[in-house]
């Protein structure tokens, strides 16, 4: 509502580009999401003044008192630029999860399905359905049984795995198709 009542107020002209874009990067009337595109929509957020560094900027800029504590409705500003530098990595890691297995740097040695979904979840931001994000990783051929399971998973015991390194290193660059919901 916030952003569509922002692309309302400019002219007739600017206001249909600032929905175009808001239709284009938050998916919205059917279109399709896009992971990678972090940065674009933190800066959306930024020109609309629906970030929190927007409002710091702004007193900022008129010489106003810079709040430093939490905005309300849009939370705690960072620092200098660094939500936009976290925003650009994020969405470099999330285009590369697609075609790069980046995401084994970021699990254990070893380690459950459900653990690496939830890896692979919490770099997305999509939640995946279970089923098809194992049948996916098996097709990669890029997880190995280990023939051991892990004991302490709070319930059922869970198969292990490992990432097959040595694969992924002699074939075509390989990564997770998603989204798998």
């Amino acid at each position: 509502p916030a952003l569509a009542a922002w692309a309302d107020q400019a002219p007739a002209a600017e206001a249909e580009r600032r929905r175009a874009r808001a239709r284009h990067l938050f998916a919205l009337d059917e279109a399709v999401w896009k992971e990678e595109r972090v940065l674009d929509r933190y800066e959306l957020l930024y020109e609309a003044g629906l970030a929190a560094e927007a409002a710091r900027d702004r007193a900022l800029a008129a010489g106003d008192h810079v709040p430093v504590a939490p905005v309300p409705g849009l939370g705690q500003p960072m620092v200098s630029d660094h939500r936009r530098i976290l925003a650009t990595g994020l969405g470099r890691l999330r285009g590369k999860l697609k075609y790069r297995p980046v995401v084994f740097e970021l699990t254990r040695p070893e380690f459950t399905l459900s653990e690496l979904q939830k890896t692979v979840e919490a770099i997305s931001g999509v939640p995946l359905h279970k089923q098809n994000f194992r049948r996916a990783v098996e097709r990669t051929g890029l997880v190995e049984p280990l023939g051991r399971l892990d004991l302490d998973t709070g319930g059922r015991p869970a198969e292990l795995f490992r990432f097959e390194r040595e694969r992924a290193a002699a074939g075509p660059a390989l990564g997770l198709p998603l989204p798998l919901r």
